[in-house]
This record gives C-alpha cells, sequence and structure tokens, in this order.
C-alpha cells in the first residue's frame, strides 16, 4: 500500500515532567491510511506519545503536527474533537446508553449528520444490532460489546484519525483475537489512519503497517513487521524470542 501526505508527525519532541525525561528527542510520522504500532513494555513512553497527539500534554521541546499543522496551533478542544480516541474497556459513560454513548461525538461536534441515523449505522458497522443494543447501558454488555461500542463512537464523527490506547487488552483471548481481525478489516476499509498503542507483538504484527518499538522514551526500531522480524535490534530480538521467532 503506498501512503502520501502525513496525518501526525513528531518533530525533535522531548517531554520532560519533574526533570524526567519521558520522551527523548522523537522524530518520526504517520502517514494518511496508515496503522502505526506503538510498542513496548509499561513505562516507555507510548500512552505519553499518543496524549501528545491530542494535546493532552505539550511537548518539553519540538513540535507536534496534526495534518500538517503545529499541534499548538489547533484549539485543544477542537483538536480533540476532531480525532477518534479509544481506551480500554471502551471509555463509555456508565449513566449513558449505549445510542447515546455512540451519538456523543456528533452532539458535541454539532454535526449535519442524522444523528440517530448515524449511531445506527455505526453500531450496524461493528456488529451490533441497534434495535437490540442502543438502548442499553454499559453494565449490561460484555467486556467485548462494551469495546466495539468504544470504536462505534470513536468513528461517529468520521474522523480522519483514530488514536488506540491498548483498546484490546482487558479481553479474553478469543474476545480479543477476533475484535483484532475485525478492526484491522475495518480501519482499513474505511481508510483511516491510526495510532495503536499495545505491549503485544502479535497484536502489532496484526495490526501493523509499521511497527514503532519504544524503549526508555525513545523509538530504537521503525518499520514494517517484516522488517521488524529480520531486525537485530536488541529488544527487537527479545520481543521475537517470546514468541519463539
Amino acid at each position: 500500500m503506498a501512503f502520501q501526505e502525513n496525518i501526525v508527525e513528531f518533530q525533535n519532541v522531548t517531554y520532560e515532567i519533574g526533570g524526567v525525561r519521558i520522551l527523548d528527542d522523537l522524530n518520526f510520522a504517520v502517514a494518511k491510511g496508515e496503522i502505526l504500532i506503538l510498542l513496548g513494555e509499561s513505562g516507555c513512553g507510548k500512552t505519553t506519545t499518543l496524549k501528545l497527539i491530542n494535546r493532552l500534554i505539550e511537548p518539553t521541546l519540538g513540535q507536534v503536527l496534526v495534518e500538517q499543522r503545529a499541534a499548538s496551533d489547533w484549539d485543544k478542544i477542537g483538536l480533540r474533537r476532531h480525532i477518534g480516541y479509544v481506551l480500554q474497556d471502551g471509555g463509555l459513560f456508565p449513566h449513558m446508553t449505549v445510542g447515546q454513548n455512540v451519538g456523543l461525538p456528533l452532539a458535541i461536534k454539532n454535526t449535519s449528520l442524522s444523528d440517530e441515523q448515524r449511531v445506527r449505522e455505526m453500531l450496524d458497522l461493528v456488529g451490533l444490532d441497534p434495535a437490540k443494543f442502543s438502548d442499553r447501558f454499559p453494565h449490561e454488555l460484555s467486556g467485548g460489546q462494551r469495546q466495539r461500542v468504544g470504536v462505534a463512537r470513536a468513528l461517529s464523527s468520521d474522523p480522519e484519525l483514530l488514536l488506540l490506547d491498548e483498546p484490546f487488552g482487558a479481553l479474553d483471548v478469543i474476545t480479543r483475537n477476533r475484535l483484532q481481525k475485525e478492526f484491522a478489516g475495518l480501519v482499513r476499509d474505511l481508510g483511516k489512519t491510526a495510532v495503536f498503542v499495545t505491549h503485544d507483538l502479535h497484536e502489532a504484527k496484526l495490526l501493523g503497517t509499521r511497527i514503532a518499538l519504544m524503549e526508555r522514551g525513545k523509538i530504537v526500531f521503525l518499520g514494517t513487521p517484516d522488517q521488524f522480524a529480520s531486525s537485530s535490534a536488541p529488544l527487537a530480538r527479545a520481543y521475537l524470542e517470546t514468541i519463539g521467532v
């Protein structure tokens, strides 16, 4: 697949807090239509990198570009409404029904889309019958169903960019494998761009067009899953040995 313009770009980005350097001079880009995986162990800087994209935090040095425009030039709220965000367990509001959760970005963004019709379309898209699920509350759903609702909500306002922070990490293995495959096909069919955080190499290889392997706030490998498999980078080899490659 040939990618064109960059949707996200990190230019010499460093992030420090309390004198501790969490990210160290990151330089990478995410092209339109790409699924970039941020892979690494807990504490390596994956989620911090994700938060810089939608300005939940600001870089200490350098700049992040979103759609070829400095993130600092975007209105924070406008930027976050422009991006789909998916967390573990969907990050749903427990007091709102499934339909209300999925339709929330539309209501906030005040789009011209028909909210009810769009909600139905999004639930259908992720394999949930709107007639059956729209009026349910999150506590009435399984973990896999809540995650589907989270993806539907992220897609409802038709964002170009999706940010996903270990969205399938809390699920059982069977449900997780099924949703991983469905998500990969869905994002590619819709032509979305995604930055996906995980510590699971199987997930990274299945979903990613490229993998950015992180260690102590640095990217120590950046390339395709096939290139990862043949990498001589020590941490990459350590990951591959855990799955017997």
